[in-house]
């Protein structure tokens, strides 16, 4: 009896993946646990292993090529058996019919190739179709699903700027929530603005940041032609995870009220503990490698539980507020910047939060991470260390829609007073806060990052 292979759903937020390499084609004999193909979510990576033994019969797909999530990618039976029936023009279509303009589900019946023509948002978009499934890169103009266009007049997004996150690149409804929460509020005239097209949001300059016709700025379509290759450069191509960041970083600076400030923690004690816990775990009295990171990371849960604005999402004209700290930290990876989060960070001891740090990051460079804690939405708080690479002050940017997020720089000496008319050079820990002016008083920010850096110096741990 023939067996379907399906393209897995990996976290409740992936609607599509992008398969990176087949392992097996029509053909080849398999058994249980053979790797069928490799494939990637924006930020992690996978196998998938044959559950049955036998024969592929069909691979509905190429290589690089994105599948909605439980949509038929192969079939594997007995040779000789019939598959036709399994292909994704029957069933994969009718998975992404939901939120599939009719133009692009017509094409899911061409399984041999072919090129699509549709009009999304004014703009005519054609790309080559293989497999019944889109290979072409997300472009302003993208097809806009029937609920996200309903959001998008609504709240007045002008969708021709939001890269579509559904599956062949389509704009779907989170998509324009997304944007619609960073824009912030929108008067009257400049919603009616936005609606006709033409142009995007500027900073608010109206009351509580209120966007007003006048902060409306021309929009233009980015170029998407590639220029040929010269005599001393070469032209490549953003990958699909960078593609993403990219996109995620713009939005975050053209849609918040940016401002960092800046400040230096006596990092005597954090030092002093740092020493403490690495001899406990040399002498088995603790089984983690508790790290400079991890105590900020403990310092900066303590510090949001005081503040519980700064615990937050900044909504546009409401805040999320949270009752518990999923904090997120950034991590270096081959493959560019993820934060996945730790859930709860406020119930765990410094030995927890150490080992979910360093398992979360070591998921991430794995490729293993669960999807839905990469999220943005995730985490409500971010912290990014750069201190490892000896930067001392730097200015992140804020993962939309967190309302901040802490910047960690190096350990340098500074001289300190120390009372008594007696100086000296003391280690100092250079800390930036990066938060949304529309969310957060500059007073409150100040009192918070000063909060981080007295839980520093008064951090009381035993090992």
């Amino acid at each position: 009896m023939a067996h379907v292979v399906i393209m897995p759903k990996q976290g409740q937020s992936v609607e599509s993946c992008i398969v990176t390499e087949f392992k097996k084609k029509p053909g080849d004999k398999v058994a249980v646990g053979d790797v069928l193909f490799s494939y990637e979510t924006d930020k992690a990576s996978f196998e998938e292993e044959a559950k049955v033994e036998g024969t592929v019969l069909a691979v509905f797909f190429k290589d690089n090529d994105e599948i909605p999530v439980l949509t038929n990618v192969m079939v594997i039976g007995n040779e000789g058996e019939s598959f036709a029936e399994f292909a994704p023009a029957a069933d994969g279509a009718g998975a992404a019919a939901e939120e599939t303009p009719a133009a692009t589900s017509a094409t899911l019946g061409n399984l041999r190739g072919g090129t699509a023509s549709e009009a999304g948002g004014g703009v005519e978009r054609s790309e080559t179709v293989v497999g019944g499934v889109s290979s072409a890169a997300a472009i302003p103009g993208a097809p806009v699903s029937p609920r996200a266009r309903m959001i998008a007049a609504e709240k007045g997004v002008n969708t021709n700027q939001i890269a579509g996150s559904g599956p062949y690149g389509r704009i779907i409804a989170r998509d324009v929530e997304a944007a619609a929460a960073a824009q912030g509020r929108l008067s009257g005239l400049a919603k009616a603005m936005m609606a006709e097209g033409g142009v995007e949001a500027g900073k608010g300059t109206g009351l509580a940041g209120t966007v007003r016709g006048g902060d409306l700025k021309t929009w233009k379509p980015v170029d998407t032609e590639l220029a040929g290759e010269g005599v001393d450069f070469h032209v490549e191509k953003l990958s699909n995870m960078r593609k993403l960041i990219a996109k995620s970083m713009y939005n975050s600076l053209q849609n918040t009220a940016q401002l960092t400030h800046m400040l230096g923690a006596d990092a005597r004690k954090v030092q002093a503990l740092r020493k403490k816990a690495k001899k406990a775990l040399e002498e088995g009295r603790i089984d983690a490698n508790v790290t400079i990171n991890d105590f900020v990371c403990y310092a900066a849960v303590k510090a949001l539980q005081k503040f519980p604005k700064v615990n937050s999402h900044c909504l546009g004209d409401a805040m999320r507020l949270f009752d518990t700290v999923n904090l997120g930290c950034a991590v270096d990876t081959e493959r560019g910047l993820m934060v996945p989060a730790v859930k709860h960070a406020e119930k765990l001891s410094i030995i927890e939060l150490s080992k979910q740090l360093k398992k979360l990051a070591d998921d991430c460079k794995k490729g293993s991470c669960n999807p839905d804690l990469l999220a943005s939405e995730a985490a409500s708080f971010t912290v990014s260390n750069l201190g490892g690479f000896g930067v001392e002050w730097f200015t992140p940017i804020i993962n939309v829609p967190q309302s901040a997020i802490l910047g960690v720089g190096t350990i340098v000496p500074r001289p300190k007073d120390l009372g008594g008319g007696v100086y000296a050079f003391v280690p100092y820990m250079g800390l930036s806060l990066t938060y949304d002016h529309r969310a957060i008083d500059g007073g409150e920010a100040t009192r918070f990052l000063k909060q981080v850096a007295v839980e520093l110096e008064t951090l009381d741990i035993d090992f």
